[in-house]
């Protein structure tokens, strides 16, 4: 069996930045990836995608973002440009193609890796498992949606291209987090009729008070405060983001306005089959939600403005500019000529080819930093690993570092591997 000192599973940014540390120490290891370096952002992001935080973000271990525009937003192409730049800055020991189809305790200590590819099954023993794959790996589809008209055209967000991917007609887009709001946006700018159901998401200024709200909020330290120090502690975890838009130079995201622009708005969508939805009669409710958060942000960073001396322009806040008359509570798709579905609600994680018992009831792995408590087997890339800056770029670096260093502390105290 070949031996390796660390195996990384997964080559997307987390992995990468992990991979840099290692390779910059010397360290013997690889990299595994079931496609290629970053694919995901090539793979699963609409044609329309910018990032939604500022470029100069973006910031891995040896290499920033050094472009002429810090406070615009990469569109996915470039976001893929850059990560490829920095795989070949320093040329990780990368298989491509390879997937990971267990990864079980060895008997001699350390960890017996399968994997999968065209050349074949194999199996490799490494000392120390670095899981690189993220959060989100099944995309979450209801399971009633079975019952809907098949007529009517169903893809997640994961497979959202365009609105000519889409069937002509009007299209309903069912969450709004990031992807599910923005992708409402995307339709909505095409001049589809885009009905859409409401979830709980926060939203946030784009720009308040002469700046960036995300660069306010990084000023003000909330990228870098672990998560047991958030109110609720690691429940955080389960936060959903707060929507906002990159696009075209960056801007908020306003439903009550796409409404008054002729989008229709729903609260939770419950079930639904045939043509026949229903909605939960939530949407007043989550529309203030909303607001009550974009302005209570507002309100943090005047407060940061004040404390600090900070000589900012005045801006007032959210007023809205839209109420629901109604609570609707269903929508027949063939009379609204409802011809497609974008389901954007989540993900799953889905680790079962992780054979170690590190995990909690729900299937999420349990650790402190994104170190578990089996020897030498760690998380990175993970929403919240950390801070609220761990699943985005602004704390990758930081958190692979550490992971890094936990690899060379295990790795110094072990003898070396005989046998393999």
């Amino acid at each position: 069996m070949q031996h390796v000192d660390v195996a990384i599973v997964g080559a997307g940014q987390a992995g990468l930045a992990v991979s840099w540390h290692l390779t910059r120490e010397g360290v013997d290891h690889v990299l595994l990836d079931e496609s290629t370096p970053a694919h995901e952002w090539a793979d699963s992001r609409w044609d329309a995608f910018t990032l939604v935080t500022p470029n100069w973000h973006c910031r891995l271990p040896g290499w920033e973002y050094d472009g002429d525009d810090p406070d615009g937003f990469m569109t996915r192409d470039e976001v893929v440009a850059w990560l490829d730049g920095y795989v070949r800055s320093f040329d990780p020991p990368v298989r491509t193609h390879t997937r990971v189809t267990e990864v079980r305790l060895a008997a001699e200590g350390g960890y017996v890796v399968a994997l999968s590819s065209a050349d074949g099954d194999e199996e490799l023993h490494a000392d120390q498992v670095v899981v690189a794959t993220g959060g989100y790996h099944r995309p979450v589809v209801p399971d009633w949606a079975n019952a809907i008209d098949p007529t009517v055209e169903q893809v997640h967000s994961q497979q959202y291209l365009n609105a000519d991917q889409l069937p002509d007609g009007a299209v309903l887009v069912v969450g709004t987090g990031q992807s599910g709001a923005q992708i409402a946006e995307d339709l909505h700018l095409e001049g589809r009729t885009v009905h859409l159901a409401l979830g709980s998401a926060p939203r946030v200024a784009r720009t308040y008070r002469g700046r960036d709200a995300m660069t306010w909020l990084s000023d003000m330290g909330l990228y870098d405060t672990p998560v047991q120090q958030y109110p609720g502690g690691l429940a955080a975890r389960e936060k959903t983001n707060h929507y906002v838009t990159g696009r075209d130079g960056g801007r908020d995201i306003d439903l009550r306005q796409f409404a008054a622009e002729g989008m229709h708005l729903y609260g939770a969508l419950t079930g639904g089959r045939g043509t026949d939805l229903a909605f939960a009669p939530t949407l007043t409710a989550s529309l203030d939600a909303a607001d009550a958060v974009y302005n209570s942000i507002c309100r943090d960073i005047d407060r940061f403005i004040e404390r600090e001396g900070i000589d900012a322009p005045e801006q007032d806040h959210y007023t809205p500019v839209w109420a629901p008359e109604t609570q609707p509570t269903s929508l027949d798709l063939a009379a609204a000529g409802v011809t497609s579905i974008v389901w954007a609600i989540g993900y799953r994680p889905d680790y079962r080819w992780l054979r170690v018992g590190v995990f909690d009831g729900t299937g999420r792995p349990t650790h402190h930093r994104g170190v578990t408590a089996s020897d030498g087997l760690y998380f990175v890339g993970l929403p919240w690993m950390h801070t609220w800056g761990s699943g985005r770029f602004l704390g990758v670096a930081r958190d692979a570092e550490h992971i890094a260093s936990q690899v060379l502390a295990l790795r110094s105290a072990q003898p070396a591997a005989v046998g393999f």
